[in-house]
């Protein structure tokens, strides 16, 4: 007679890339996907997503001390197709948070991305980094004019910006330009801070490079104004439609290299 055995193994593909993980990893991505079918149950809260981007600061963290030891393009996740790029840092509210390459959909539902084709901090020009403005940049609403911004880059460097002013802007008329003379940033989110659903106004926070924090442009007003330059969509949704394909596909032996 043979008995049949019931097994509650995890699954072949998990398991392979529960092999290629640190064990910190293994117990930040068992958590995520606890928060993932908890969302599934509290759809609307907003919760899920929240939970899930915390967790995420986890392997951000880890992935931003590699990169500043001299790994390139360190991917928090093996299926990632983004990696740390800077921190930015605002001392006067206490916030603090990793930025990913790129505006994607995989990069901006863990963290602010650096959008394609602006410079990175400390080149000539604008930058334009994006975030959520429920989760990772919903410390905007905080910032005045006058305020310090530091942004670490990866080759080791400190940039301190100090905050020019805010605007309230169209995505597809931002009027920021990359090319523009100086040095300076632009910190993007989706407005109003209190609204549900995405709507066509963008919230920015503009800021001029500094030679030294003791030496302060106090002007106020938007900088870098010229060619309209198109802001990326900030979608607040549901980051599983970007982060579950890709966690099926990760059950090669090798991840696929983006």
């Amino acid at each position: 007679m043979t008995r049949t055995r019931t097994t509650h193994a995890i699954p072949r593909r998990l398991a392979a890339l529960a092999r290629r993980v640190s064990w910190p990893e293994r117990a930040a991505a068992a958590v995520v996907l606890a928060a993932a079918g908890f969302g599934f149950a509290e759809v609307g809260t907003g919760l899920y997503i929240k939970v899930k981007a915390q967790v995420a600061q986890v392997l951000l963290e880890r992935a931003w001390m590699r990169t500043r030891a001299g790994e390139a393009e360190a991917k928090p996740w093996p299926w990632a197709d983004t990696w740390p790029v800077a921190r930015i840092t605002v001392p006067r509210i206490g916030k603090s948070a990793v930025v990913l390459a790129g505006a994607s959909g995989e990069a901006m539902a863990f963290a602010p991305g650096h959008m394609t084709g602006t410079p990175l901090p400390g080149m000539p020009g604008i930058g334009v980094i994006s975030g959520h403005r429920d989760t990772h940049f919903a410390f905007l609403r905080e910032i005045v004019g006058g305020d310090l911004v530091t942004i670490s880059t990866v080759d080791g460097s400190d940039h301190t910006y100090r905050v020019t002013g805010t605007s309230v802007v169209r995505a597809d008329a931002s009027g920021i330009d990359p090319g523009a003379p100086g040095r300076g940033i632009a910190l993007v989110t989706c407005y109003p801070f209190d609204a549900y659903e995405r709507g066509p106004e963008r919230f920015v926070v503009h800021a001029d490079e500094l030679t030294s924090p003791d030496v302060a442009s106090a002007q106020l007003g938007p900088q870098g104004i010229g060619d309209p330059f198109r802001l990326p969509e900030v979608p607040d949704r549901d980051v599983l439609a970007v982060a579950q394909p890709q966690l099926e596909a990760a059950g090669a032996e090798q991840p696929a290299e983006h």
